[in-house]
């Protein structure tokens, strides 16, 4: 256990702990702090993977918060199956692409 004091409230707190790891903040800071100020200033990003052919197509997404994400990927993998657009709901949930690996069905060179 690795205990650390915290610069705002003067508290011990394990910097190795999951709760610290689930919140964030700088290293310095107690989980409870970076709650309650909110100093997390971390990217929420996630990465979806749908297949085709032989290769799957991969896309990495940045969204607002982590309610989002959870809910964007919640909803991706609810509509998965042969075929499936991918459409119920996705669209409500704001994101931006910031990198994608497409599937080739093709990967061979055969038609």
């Amino acid at each position: 256990m690795r205990l650390s004091i915290c610069k705002h409230c003067s508290d011990a707190f394990d910097r190795n702990s999951r709760r610290k790891k689930a919140v964030g903040g700088y290293i310095d800071e107690c989980p409870s702090c970076v709650e309650e100020l909110g100093t997390e200033t971390s990217e929420t990003i996630r990465g979806v993977i749908s297949g085709d052919g032989k290769m799957a197509c991969i896309q990495i997404l940045k969204f607002d918060s982590k309610s989002e994400a959870d809910q964007y990927c919640s909803t991706w993998n609810a509509n998965s199956g042969w075929n499936n657009r991918r459409s119920g709901g996705l669209d409500d949930v704001k994101f931006q692409k910031i990198g994608e690996n497409a599937g080739n069905t093709n990967h061979k060179g055969k038609l």
